[in-house]
């Protein structure tokens, strides 16, 4: 081994396999003997034949020393290991330029859990970042298996039949499909770990207690009282050892004394007795945790620590956690009826998916949809989820058909690109509709690891909102828009119709919808006399309407014959807009009522039977699942009632907002090919200053102006030059090499952007006019050396723009653009898209900011040239997806004119590339 390369840990890596259970991938290191010999002696005969083309039955200690010895650049071996013992192994050898032969091994326990196709993501990406780009793979024919993991792959192939043995080679440059592939996978088998918590056969309590009350006696009586189909367990060390019974269940010491299967344990004992109850579980086979225990990274340093060897230790056994610090998860499908939580009542079997990371603000969540009559799927409240996660669940959710709507209450995002990413897929059929709360902290909740993010909240919401995320400011606005999305269909387009017995609450309806950027129709007034069988043939006269979209029904208690106010009969105007909603084309309804008593629980019964919207546009075809999709059912839809207009309307316009949503992500644009763009020479450019200067990690390398303009060239970004300056007669020499007329600038950073201080001066056309400006500028503004003065040709007069990309830790590759000066320095007037833009997303992003009229021609100006702006953003984007070095790339100011553009200045940061990522192998977070 080559003792200057140190063990490279950052290869380490838990996954998720394809049936649910994790598994850890580390490099192979000289102390692993014992365990490879061990690993192989449990290989099967015919295993062994397979990776060695001959009878082998044991290794050699020669064998043993070589594949336990790497230098980890040439030689390569990587181990899948479970409770600290291999399961499976895969080796490179280098055998010429770029190139490297791999062979791998799995126990035959093992097989079909798609072990080789995670090792094979990761041997892979190791091998990119060692310089090795091919791969050949020598393969018996009957060897079926390991052939359809090298061919399943993705990656562009060859294979040929040669002296017996299928012979291939493989090119690791990732491509689009094998990177669909890779999330294909990682989504399926994210989604079976989900489900493996969510749907047990068995559930076992750890710390129940005998005498009633306490925290794992009240699990075990909502588990009990909600009906699970399953066989539950009650465990406590304190039990006596003969068989006993606590509430008509199995009681025992230990989960290892049930003698059966124990698919969910859930742990409710104190945080210094977890570790044991953990070992207890994971030694049984246990496949899952939900611990309630606190004391974890919420309570300090060491109770983080204690958090990570939680996870750590979980994870060695193959277990995924739901927590600390959890309140629990339900699942109310009649095949499971699981409440495994502290929540006394299941809620409603329902179509809403709902995902907590407070359990305080999932009993609120909870409370708040029972009342309003919509029912659930799944619950989840995580804690301080160091493991399980909201994206652990979307990938659930996304194909689950007991799901038509996703809610999440967000404290922090710990992998918000990943997050971003799963939110679009699942958008594209059905919403997912997120609350986000310690916005504006400027820290993330005790308990809960993220990384730094640099950008402000209004950019990660830009940047959901282009995801398909209903981003919402409150929880009461979460369960506004949740229970209209679940139980009403999406509408066409924003044309509201609004109708009612109170002419003021339908002019308030208006004014709301107004607000919201809706286009409300004149509300119709039905007057106080009206009848619920008028309010029928309104509803149904408006739902017939081709020139509305939506409904919105406003009522006040009615005048009956006998003058009284009939405040008791809202089961009567329920059943009358439920029948008029039954009978009329799919239109989405709302209800605002005022003390009509009994009309929310009559709207909350079935009006009509909705099948949910097509699924053929929901992934790329490599993006599909495997496994045949469950038939999609229709189901009952509800009409949701509001206490107030401003409520109905703001939910109504988050419905539209996602279906245009929708449509458009039907047709997301293209990345467009420019033929003056030069990746490869590019990369070698990057390569090159890289490898010749020292790089602060933290901040990245700067570029000199000069390297600047030669990298944005070979993306076709022309940089005006822009000439120091140092005194008057440099100034005359560089407007003689550059032409007059020029422009004068002050680029001292006190000065930069500051023209109220009078640093530039424009449209100098003579020597002397330039010798006086230089007198004038460094007489009002300081010494040359204090100015730094610079001269640039004059470019065509236009709208000074900005146009920046940078990749945040968090969120990702960032697009931004706004004008330069007050309007994104003074206003934050910037829009942001994420990294790769299309053409829509270019065109978007110079239209949504506030002053996007100054360029197309406001108050009789002459427009700008978009086109060409268009251009610049979209060259790039392309520029950081292509090579992930630039962190950071600024061009200011970028003169728009109405023939072209100028970019008069920028600045161009690189670091060496993050070895890990979302782009990278599946990988869990790491503690």
């Amino acid at each position: 081994m080559n003792p200057d390369l140190a063990y490279p840990a950052h290869w380490e890596a838990d996954v998720v396999l394809r049936d649910g259970g994790t598994a850890r991938i580390r490099p192979i290191a000289p102390d692993d003997a014992e365990r490879l010999v061990s690993f192989y002696e449990q290989v099967s005969d015919e295993s062994k034949y397979y990776r060695f083309f001959a009878p082998y039955p044991r290794l050699s200690d020669k064998d043993v020393h070589r594949f336990t010895h790497h230098d980890y650049v040439d030689r390569v071996g990587l181990a899948v290991t479970i409770g600290g013992e291999f399961i499976a192994t895969v080796r490179y050898d280098r055998i010429g330029e770029g190139e490297a032969e791999v062979a791998f091994l799995v126990q035959d326990a093992h097989q079909g859990r798609g072990v080789a196709s995670a090792l094979l993501e990761h041997i892979a990406a190791v091998a990119r970042e060692r310089d090795v780009h091919r791969f050949i793979a020598e393969v018996l024919p009957a060897n079926n298996k390991m052939i359809k993991v090298f061919t399943d792959a993705g990656y562009e192939q060859r294979r040929s039949f040669e002296d017996g043995s299928v012979h291939l080679t493989l090119d690791l440059e990732p491509t689009a499909a094998s990177l669909a592939v890779q999330r294909a996978r990682e989504q399926r088998a994210e989604a079976r770990s989900v489900q493996r918590l969510l749907a047990p056969r068995s559930v076992a309590v750890v710390g129940t207690g005998r005498a009633p009350g306490g925290v794992g006696r009240t699990v075990l009586r909502n588990l009990l009282a909600s009906g699970f189909t399953g066989l539950t367990y009650a465990v406590n060390k304190a039990f006596p050892a003969e068989p006993t019974e606590i509430d008509g269940v199995p009681a025992h010491r230990s989960v290892a004394a049930i003698g059966e299967p124990v698919d969910l344990a859930v742990i409710a004992v104190p945080a210094d007795r977890v570790p044991e109850a953990v070992a207890d579980c994971g030694e049984s086979g246990v496949q899952g945790l939900v611990v309630l225990s606190a004391g974890y990274a919420e309570s300090g340093a060491e109770g983080r620590e204690r958090q990570r060897e939680l996870v750590r230790q979980a994870r060695s056994y193959g277990m995924r956690i739901i927590g600390p610090n959890a309140f629990g998860l339900i699942n109310t499908s009649d095949a499971v009826h699981l409440n495994a939580s502290l929540a006394p009542e299941s809620p409603a079997p329902g179509r809403i998916g709902l995902f907590a990371q407070s359990g305080a603000i999932g009993i609120a969540l909870l409370s708040g949809l029972h009342r309003r009559g919509a029912g659930l799927s799944t619950f989840i409240s995580s804690g301080n989820r160091a493991d399980v996660s909201g994206n652990d669940f979307l990938q659930y959710w996304y194909d689950d058909p007991d799901t038509d709507v996703a809610l999440l209450y967000l404290e922090s995002i710990g992998n918000p690109r990943k997050f971003t990413r799963l939110a679009r897929r699942t958008a594209a059929v059905k919403p997912v509709v997120v609350v986000k709360g310690a916005r504006h902290s400027g820290s993330a909740p005790p308990g809960h690891a993220v990384p730094v993010t640099r950008v402000p909240d209004a950019t990660v919401s830009a940047l959901l909102r282009q995801a398909g995320v209903i981003r919402v400011d409150t929880v009461t606005e979460l369960v506004d828009a949740g229970v209209l999305l679940a139980g009403q269909p999406l509408p066409e387009g924003p044309r509201v119709a609004i109708l009612g017995n109170s002419e003021s609450l339908g002019l308030l309806t208006y004014d709301a919808c107004l607000t919201e950027r809706l286009r409300p129709l004149p509300p119709r007034d039905l007057t106080t006399s009206a009848t619920p069988q008028d309010f029928r043939e309104a509803l149904a006269e408006a739902l017939a309407d081709d020139g509305c979209d939506a409904v919105v029904v406003t009522a006040i208690p009615w005048v009956g014959e006998d003058g009284m106010k009939e405040m008791g009969d809202g089961e009567i105007l329920g059943a009358a807009l439920r029948e008029a909603a039954a009978g009329a084309p799919a239109k989405p309804v709302a209800v605002v009522h005022v003390e009509i008593g009994g009309l929310a629980e009559a709207l909350a019964a079935a009006t009509a039977t909705v099948a949910p919207p097509p699924r053929a546009a929901a992934a790329p075809a490599a993006e599909a699942p495997e496994k045949d999709e469950a038939p999609l059912t229709a189901h009952p839809a509800r009409i949701p009632v509001y206490p107030a207009a401003e409520r109905a309307v703001r939910a109504l316009a988050q419905a539209v907002r996602y279906a245009q949503w929708r449509r458009q992500a039907a047709d997301p644009g293209r990345v467009p090919e420019y033929d003056t763009i030069d990746e490869a020479a590019a990369a070698a450019r990057i390569e090159s200053l890289l490898a010749t200067a020292h790089v602060d990690v933290s901040r990245g390398l700067p570029l000199a102006p000069q390297d600047v303009r030669e990298l944005l060239a070979l993306y076709g970004i022309e940089v005006r030059p822009t000439l120091p300056a140092p005194h008057a007669d440099a100034a005359v020499a560089a407007a003689a090499g550059l032409g007059y007329p020029v422009a004068l600038k002050a680029t001292a950073p006190h000065l930069r952007h500051r023209p109220d201080l009078g640093g530039v001066r424009l449209d100098i056309g003579s020597e002397t006019g330039l010798r006086r400006a230089y007198q004038e500028l460094t007489d009002a503004l300081g010494t040359p050396e204090e100015v730094q003065p610079v001269v640039q040709a004059m470019v065509p007069r236009g709208v000074d723009t900005v146009v920046r990309a940078a990749i945040d830790p968090a969120v990702g590759a960032v697009l931004s653009f706004g004008l330069a000066g007050a309007p994104s320095e003074l206003l934050g007037d910037t829009a942001h898209r994420l990294v790769p833009a299309t053409d829509r997303d270019a065109a978007e992003l110079i239209r949504t900011i506030r002053a996007a009229p100054l360029l197309f021609g406001w108050r009789g100006s002459a427009p700008v040239d978009t086109a060409a702006l268009e251009e610049l953003l979209l060259r790039v984007s392309r520029l950081v997806d292509d090579h992930p070095e630039v962190i950071a790339v600024a061009l200011e100011p970028v003169v728009v004119s109405p023939a072209g553009l100028c970019v008069l200045g920028a600045s161009l940061r690189l670091a060496p590339p993050s070895a890990t990522g979302d782009l990278g192998p599946r990988r869990l977070p790491s503690y």
